[in-house]
């Protein structure tokens, strides 16, 4: 019996399967006459949401039509997960119906408990402590816009987050060059640079955004305050003031910069309007990659 592989974080590639899944990201998005334009035919991703969504919903479903397949959409209301019924009890009979489970939740280990008992793949869509779908339509708008033969320099700015989390050890494994700027007691946490280590590729770490933002070609920044943590709201706009992405601290960067937000922005808080809505911005870009590498990886994992 084949091993069923799972996608929990971007690490569970290894370097060189995320090298190929972006390249056939790209093939399929530019060049979709020389791929096969159905390859799950036929095939079905149960898409589990505890937390709403945009683009990720909009996202893997799209891609599954695509790609020939169905989705079925399962808000925390419409399953028996919300009356009860235990993870491991939905991840068997899910495995019994479909050709994957998509998850998007508030805690990792609810990703972790689907995959011990599930017979298909399980796909983090985003959890607490990483969101690799993300990091995969990071690294592709990257390769797109400035090219990794460019060996660009890369900034963080502001929560070590689980975005950044997934988007550190992603540019490690690639050999990127990645410099994050967060404020003191918000890094990555040292789990994440001990897993970058393991490729040679440990990020350097400061708490001064200026640092880290000096001829950048890349300035990728996030919400300071994700869903869940509210309560928390007015401690961290406070530590994270001067970590703010505006136009005199975009100045410091390369002057082609392309800046990053995996988006919804919080306009006027971590990003400026005039920031988001400049040329520099490929934004836009990075979400509608958010499909096309998704589709990759689904056909890698399913087909």
């Amino acid at each position: 019996m084949t091993e069923v592989r799972h996608f929990l974080d971007v690490d569970d590639l290894e370097p060189d399967e995320l090298a190929d899944l972006l390249a056939q990201a790209a093939i399929r998005r530019d060049h979709p006459d020389r791929v096969n334009p159905t390859p799950l035919t036929r095939r079905t991703l149960a898409m589990l949401f505890e937390k709403p969504s945009t683009r990720t919903r909009v996202s893997f479903e799209t891609g599954m039509t695509r790609l020939g397949g169905h989705a079925i959409f399962l808000g925390p209301d419409v399953t028996q997960l919300d009356r009860g019924e235990p993870l491991k009890d939905t991840a068997r009979a899910l495995s019994g119906y479909v050709d994957a489970i998509m998850a998007r939740v508030f805690a990792h280990d609810h990703l972790e408990e689907l995959a011990a008992y599930a017979s298909v793949p399980v796909i983090n869509a985003l959890s607490d402590v990483a969101h690799p779908c993300q990091t995969l339509a990071d690294l592709l708008t990257i390769d797109d816009v400035v090219g990794f033969d460019a060996d660009p320099q890369i900034a963080w700015v502001g929560d070590g987050n689980n975005v950044a989390r997934s988007f550190a050890v992603g540019c490690a494994m690639l050999g990127l060059d990645l410099t994050i700027a967060t404020p003191p007691g918000y890094e990555v946490g040292d789990d994440i640079l001990d897993r970058t280590a393991a490729f040679d590729g440990r990020p350097c770490t400061t708490t001064d955004p200026r640092t880290a933002v000096s001829e950048a070609d890349v300035v990728y920044t996030d919400v300071w305050v994700s869903m869940g943590q509210e309560d928390d709201r007015a401690a961290k706009l406070s530590s994270f003031e001067e970590f703010q992405l505006d136009t005199e601290l975009l100045a410091m960067a390369a002057d082609d910069v392309a800046v990053l937000h995996c988006l919804p922005a919080h306009r006027g808080e971590e990003i400026t309007d005039d920031v988001i809505e400049s040329e520099h911005a490929v934004v836009w870009r990075q979400a509608e990659n958010r499909m096309h590498a998704q589709n990759a990886l689904l056909i890698d994992l399913i087909d």
